[in-house]
This record gives structure tokens, sequence and C-alpha cells, in this order.
């Protein structure tokens, strides 16, 4: 497939478009901004200017609370989508796992995350796009960012 030394060809793009992740993208749970959230976190992409801005709410550990602004490409929301699907309840530790085994999955072929996070298998056609990593990762990156902005609130 493509590669960043070559421009993507209209097969490689119609893959990576395909049907599943553009139908993700059209539709992101849990858009918007909270009142009063205990933490706001943006995260930007800068290769391509992609942003996400996550607030939320934790309560004994868990996430009660979240909603999230998203300014991306199709891959960027296909994400986002997926996780606003799954992140109600998740812990810090979930959170981490998820980021950490979506980074593995883009960058390194591993597997696809595992529930609770079902559905990032639609950018599995992403992986050959690494110029789109950083825009596929800032909703995971900003969730996590929040747990720590929170430990660092209380300390």
């Amino acid at each position: 497939m493509s590669t960043q030394s070559s421009p993507p060809s209209t097969t490689d793009l119609a893959q990576l478009y395909s049907g599943k992740l553009l139908a993700l993208a059209a539709d992101i749970p849990l858009t918007g901004r909270l009142e009063n959230p205990m933490v706001s976190i943006k995260e930007r992409a800068p290769l391509c200017g992609s942003t996400v801005t996550v607030e939320m709410d934790v309560e004994d550990g868990r996430i009660t609370r979240f909603a999230q602004d998203v300014k991306a490409c199709a891959l960027g929301q296909a994400a986002a989508s997926v996780l606003g699907r799954h992140v109600i309840g998740r812990t810090e530790a979930e959170m981490i796992r998820a980021r950490d085994d979506m980074t593995a999955f883009l960058k390194d072929s591993g597997p696809v995350p595992s529930a609770p996070f079902e559905g990032f298998e639609a950018l599995l056609p992403a992986r050959d796009f690494k110029n789109r990593h950083d825009s596929i990762l800032l909703a995971l990156r900003a969730t996590c960012r929040g747990f720590e902005e929170l430990a660092s609130q209380r300390a």
C-alpha cells in the first residue's frame, strides 16, 4: 500500500475511507462541551492541524461524564466515534491500555484494541498512512491526559 514517499493511489484512498469508517465519522457520540467539567484537555496533531478537546468528570476512578469537540479528518473523527461509544465507566488503566494498544496497532502492526473498545478495526487501512496516526490517537491521548491532570490537581 501507500508509504510516505509516494502519494496514495485512488484505490488506497477508497480502501482507507470505507463505508464503515465514514459511518463512524458521521456519528460521533458525546460531542460538544460539558458544563463545569472536572477537566478539559485539548490535543492537537501538528502535522495535519486536527484538534480534539475532551472534557470529563471522574468519580471513584471511573469516567462519569464525557464530551468531545472533534475538529479532525475522517480518521480522527472515526477514532473519536469508537471512543465515545465505550468511554463512560472506563478507568484510567483501561484508557491507558486502549491508547497504548491503538498506538501499537497503528505503528507496530499490533492487534486491534480489545474489549471494551470494539470498533477500532475500521481503522486498519490507516496503518499505512503514518501522517494520519496522530489524528487517530488524539481523543485517546486527550482522555489519558485528562486523568493525569486530575491526578495533578489532587496532589
